[in-house]
């Protein structure tokens, strides 16, 4: 949600903040901005609602400076507009703040010492600047005491960049609970909410944990924590190229990030697994795995639908009970624990703010975790005691594919390696190299059918307003995430349903034309489900059969390749991930950007 750049000490800056801007449009947003000044006199403040197209459209030829802040504002507090989008501006138009983040108390703030101030947008932002101005013009203090002393009263999360014009050579910085990094360079430094949107620039990052401050100008970075003592933080070298974060030849992310999964799963093997089948996974890990009695896997979204996937993996392999949870609610209404638990936190960004404050908990529990992302240096990375990288490279499409898949393939070789050192009865039997090398050719043969899907597509989604997706056991966990890409991006409204509940109830939304799709991998349940089909059938559904080989019919229309029924959601979604992005395409709609989503939450 929300993205924040800035520059010091570059002659480009303008040019330098729209491309970065650009570059975090995935996270999700509904306007933008930038403030520019050239550290001699000059300064501007360009606001649009809407794309970034629109915003630099508005940028004149005059807009140039050598330090600047901008801005991609998804509303949280008043409408997008105009005035609500950020950079905010204090009253006296001297301090410039871009947020991302929540606060709390900016009622409260805005009751208790603002009473005489003008506001001109409904931000909880303007509330924070206002507040910084107060304490400078009113209070007498200078402004990076100002600046801390706000940070003090406010409550809630942020990540702040801020900006006084009568000190143009400087930056001022803080975060809590919402990711914020300081870019590195040579006579220049910059500051971003992603790393994504400044490797352009510099691949050396220096990360900020929550309560610091810093002060950044052209040549030093200043970070002091929440006691005002200094902090010595080493840079580390973010490893993308402009190639991982390039559409290349492709229409959209979402599609290029589909046909990437193959190569993940290759990818993933070359990492973990030895020729031997061994892993090569922290020794002191498993061990701490070992030595749980229950797993509980915390989760939102689509890795919440991986953790349902690597439920029955793990404990049909490695024999040990697992328990999946919404971080959502998991943390405000957490249920009766085991005796020794252990937390798993599955994450793309590994930013998001449902899980953090689960593992905040945790850890003051003295529990131990681990936090299996695809961004290194992450929140939810350094906070667990241990981390394992999902290595499916940028993922900029708002809906998950290729993390997810990855997901599961993490979630499976963990389960493999806890069986094979607790000697689990028929563990060598579960030859997992093979099954990925398998899933990873079925993906391939699958996005290499394009044309059949995007047939599909239209015949079962492009005019619908509603559809379902059926299932039993891991079918039925396929489901809840198959119609999720569906409706993310889509708009339809898509339901995932265990296909032996529907005549429960659910059965009577079915009418002549409804789309049911249903997901057939699982031997023991095949008849069952269809079965099910034909009841759908009957009240004038129109039906559409995803079904692994060994269990396929003639007239089922996706046939994918068998896998151990348990990793078969691998092979499995890649079909229902393009469907959903062929539909969305056929009902006009932008299929990286849907609408009112964010990619990376990082609010609660």
């Amino acid at each position: 949600m929300c993205g924040i750049v800035g520059v010091i000490g570059k002659k480009d800056t303008t040019e330098i903040l729209l491309n970065g801007l650009q570059k975090l449009e995935y996270r999700g947003y509904d306007s933008a901005g930038i403030y520019v000044n050239d550290q001699a006199g000059h300064d501007y403040l360009v606001k649009e609602k809407g794309k970034i197209a629109e915003l630099d459209k508005a940028v004149g030829p005059e807009v140039q400076g050598t330090m600047g802040i901008g801005h991609t504002r998804w509303a949280t507090h008043g409408e997008p507009s105009h005035d609500n989008a950020h950079p905010q501006v204090s009253a006296s138009g001297r301090f410039y703040l871009v947020h991302n983040g929540v606060i709390n108390n900016y009622q409260d703030l805005k009751a208790q010492y603002l009473k005489g101030v003008h506001f001109v947008s409904s931000t909880d932002t303007e509330v924070a600047v206002q507040l910084i101005a107060e304490l400078v013009e009113d209070g007498g203090m200078d402004t990076e005491s100002a600046f801390r002393k706000a940070l003090s009263l406010i409550d809630g999360s942020y990540a702040f960049l801020l900006v006084d014009r009568e000190q143009p050579d400087k930056l001022f910085v803080a975060k809590n609970k919402s990711p914020l990094l300081i870019g590195v360079g040579d006579g220049f430094n910059v500051v971003c909410s992603d790393a994504l949107a400044m490797v352009a620039q510099t691949k050396d990052f220096v990360e900020l944990h929550d309560g610091e401050m810093v002060v950044v100008t052209k040549d030093k970075i200043s970070i002091t924590d929440e006691n005002n003592q200094p902090v010595e933080r080493k840079p580390y070298t973010v490893n993308i190229d402009a190639s991982d974060i390039s559409k290349g030849t492709y229409p959209y992310y979402m599609l290029k990030e589909i046909d990437e999964q193959p190569n993940v799963l290759r990818r993933l093997v070359s990492e973990y697994m030895n020729e031997d089948g061994s892993f090569n996974f922290d020794p002191k890990l498993i061990e701490a795995l070992r030595e749980a009695d229950k797993l509980y896997i915390v989760a939102a979204g689509t890795s919440y639908h991986a953790g349902l996937v690597g439920k029955p993996i793990i404990e049909e392999v490695a024999k040990i009970p697992v328990e999946v949870e919404l971080a959502s609610e998991f943390g405000y209404h957490m249920p009766l624990l085991s005796k020794k638990p252990f937390f798993i936190y599955l994450t793309q960004s590994g930013e998001t703010a449902d899980s953090r404050q689960v593992l905040v908990k945790t850890n003051a529990l003295g529990y131990p975790s681990l936090t299996i992302t695809n961004v290194e240096a992450s929140t939810l990375s350094r906070e667990a005691d241990y981390t394992i990288l999902l290595h499916a490279g940028p993922e900029i499409a708002v809906a998950s594919t290729k993390a997810y898949t990855a997901q599961i393939t993490i979630e499976a070789m963990l389960a493999k390696a806890l069986a094979v050192v607790n000697n689990v009865p028929g563990a060598e039997d579960f030859d997992l190299k093979y099954q990925l090398s398998l899933a990873a050719n079925g993906m391939q043969t699958i996005v290499d059918a394009k044309a059949d899907l995007e047939q599909l597509a239209h015949e079962f989604f492009a005019n619908t307003r509603n559809a379902f997706y059926i299932g039993r056991g891991i079918d039925y966990w396929a489901s809840l995430e198959a119609s999720l890409k569906l409706k993310e991006v889509s708009y339809i409204q898509a339901e995932g349903f265990a296909a032996g509940e529907l005549k429960h109830g659910t059965i009577s939304l079915i009418e002549n034309g409804t789309p049911v799709a249903a997901i057939i991998t699982d031997k023991e349940t095949a008849s069952h489900t269809r079965g099910n089909v034909q009841e759908v059938e009957a009240r004038g559904a129109k039906t559409l059969k995803i079904v692994s080989e060994d269990l396929a019919k003639p007239g089922d229309q996706i046939v994918v390749p068998t896998l151990d029924t348990v990793l078969s959601p691998l092979v499995s979604i890649v079909p229902t991930q393009l469907l959903a992005y062929y539909a969305t395409l056929q009902r006009g709609y932008n299929v990286d950007q849907p609408r009112n989503l964010a990619k990376s939450v990082t609010v609660e």
